[in-house]
C-alpha cells in the first residue's frame, strides 16, 4: 500500500508539473500555490468521475455472513452491488451449509463427461435449469439494498450461523493510480487540469484589473485567462460526449 501511494504521489507530481510548464513555468512566475495545483486536480477527478463511464470497473467481493447480523459496510471504491451468488439453496447455518448433492456429481460424470456413453448436454442443461429453480423457490438468492452514500448492504435475511461467504457482483470506481496512467485518459486529466488551472488564475487576475506601476500601471489578462480555462474544459467535455477517453457508448433504451 505505502509503495502504491508514493507511486500516485508520483504521478500526480509529474502531472503538476506538466500543467507547470503549460503554464509558462520558468519563464514567468505563477500565482497558484500547491493548495491550488490540488483543487485543480480534486476538480479534474470529480468531474471525470462524474461523467465517464470509464471512471468504474466491474468487479466482484467476497463477503463473510455473520449470525443475526443483516447490515454490511463496503470499501468506499464500490459503487453499486449488482447481485449476490451463494454456494448453497436454502438455510443459511454457516460455512457448512454446502448444498452439494451425490446426484448432481453423479449427473456431472454421467452426462457431461461421459456424454458419448450416456445422456448429454441436453439433459445436464436441464439438470442445471432445475438447480437455479431451487435456488430461487429456496433461498439459493438474496434480497438486499445498497446503499452508495454510507456503503452498507442490507440483506432482507438475517444468517443463522457465521462463517458463510457469499460472492458480489460489483462495480468500484478505478483507483487514481490507474487513471493516470492509463494512455486512453492521461492526456484527458492534462488537458482538463490546464484549463482548471487556467481558471483559477484568471479569477484571481480578474480581482486586481491594473497593477499600479510607472506610467499608468499594467493590465492584468484575468478574464481572458478564465476564459480560456472554461474555453479548455468545455471541449474536453465535449470529448467525453464523443467517448476519446474509452468509455463505453450509450446503449438502446426502449421506453
Amino acid at each position: 500500500m505505502a509503495e502504491q501511494q508514493d507511486t500516485l504521489s508520483q504521478l500526480k507530481q509529474n502531472l503538476i508539473e506538466y500543467v507547470q510548464l503549460q503554464l509558462g513555468s520558468q519563464i514567468i512566475d505563477l500565482e497558484l500555490d500547491p493548495a491550488h495545483y490540488e483543487a485543480a486536480y480534486q476538480k479534474t477527478l470529480g468531474t471525470y468521475r462524474q461523467r465517464a463511464t470509464n471512471a468504474f470497473e466491474e468487479s466482484y467481493a467476497f463477503l463473510e455472513m455473520t449470525e443475526d447480523q443483516n447490515v454490511y459496510k463496503l470499501p468506499d471504491e464500490i459503487q453499486s452491488v449488482r447481485q449476490v451468488f451463494r454456494r448453497t439453496i436454502g438455510n443459511m447455518q454457516g460455512p457448512y451449509s454446502s448444498s452439494f448433492d451425490p446426484f448432481a456429481a453423479s449427473s456431472l460424470n454421467t452426462y457431461l463427461i461421459n456424454y458419448n456413453y450416456a445422456g448429454g448436454l441436453a439433459t445436464y442443461e436441464m439438470w442445471a435449469g432445475y438447480t437455479e429453480l431451487a435456488a430461487r423457490m429456496f433461498g439459493g438468492f438474496l434480497n438486499y439494498t445498497f446503499n452508495p452514500v454510507t456503503k452498507q448492504i442490507q440483506f432482507i435475511r438475517n444468517a443463522r450461523g457465521s462463517g458463510e461467504t457469499v460472492l458480489l457482483w460489483t462495480y468500484n470506481l478505478r483507483p487514481e493510480i490507474q487513471l493516470l496512467t492509463d494512455y486512453s485518459t492521461s492526456q484527458w486529466f492534462k488537458d482538463y487540469m490546464i484549463g482548471a488551472s487556467k481558471a483559477i488564475i484568471g479569477e484571481a487576475r480578474e480581482k486586481f484589473a491594473t497593477i499600479a506601476g510607472p506610467q499608468g500601471g499594467t493590465a492584468l489578462n484575468g478574464a481572458a485567462m478564465k476564459a480560456e480555462g472554461q474555453a479548455i474544459m468545455d471541449a474536453k467535455i465535449e470529448d467525453l460526449k464523443n467517448y476519446v477517453d474509452g468509455s463505453q457508448p450509450l446503449t438502446w433504451v426502449i421506453g
